[in-house]
């Protein structure tokens, strides 16, 4: 899927200089690399914390990758927040949760790249979809170095506005069992 992206080598700068050190040399090259890694939260929220760590969720995989194409400045690639319906169709590995749940399907958030109207996943590279991630109820571009503050309120605020304050904490309470159930 990363293939519709521009492929350009890695230069001498920061980020690119992290990903030579794992044996990446190219835009493309490091596209896979993070697609490979497995799913899972870091410890920490800096750019690298993937790298070095070697997991990632898509917010901290796709914020990495986001900031190496500014490095790189490839054009027209932009970082994208979208809320769809997480069930287990779309989303292999959060049905064990939601069966045990009250809720057929929780409103998640989701990082993507967006380049020449498509979307580019580079979540989780293990995981085999009966049904893509593809319809999202609102999206928004952002910018990478202001994702960690912007996404989470963000999510929660549409909760909060689709299901009210105390129902939005026990949607968010199940959210939180789906997200831990993929990192396993």
């Amino acid at each position: 899927m990363y293939s519709y992206l521009p492929n350009v080598n890695l230069s001498d700068s920061p980020i690119s200089s992290q990903f030579k050190l794992k044996g990446v040399s190219t835009f493309h090259e490091a596209c896979d690399f993070i697609w490979r890694l497995p799913y899972g939260r870091t410890n920490h929220q800096d750019l690298i914390a993937v790298l070095s760590e070697r997991k990632g969720t898509c917010s901290s995989k796709h914020r990495l990758l986001k900031a190496l194409v500014d490095e790189l400045d490839i054009e027209g690639v932009e970082l994208k927040v979208g809320i769809y319906l997480m069930h287990e169709s779309n989303t292999p590995g959060v049905g064990s949760v939601l069966n045990l749940s009250e809720f057929d399907s929780i409103p998640e958030a989701h990082c993507y790249l967006y380049y020449d109207n498509r979307r580019i996943d580079l979540t989780r590279s293990d995981a085999v979809a009966s049904e893509s991630i593809s319809n999202f109820l609102v999206e928004v571009t952002v910018e990478a170095e202001t994702l960690p503050e912007f996404k989470e309120p963000f999510h929660y605020q549409y909760i909060v506005d689709k299901y009210g304050d105390e129902r939005a904490k026990a949607v968010w309470a199940c959210r939180e069992q789906c997200i831990a159930a993929l990192g396993t």
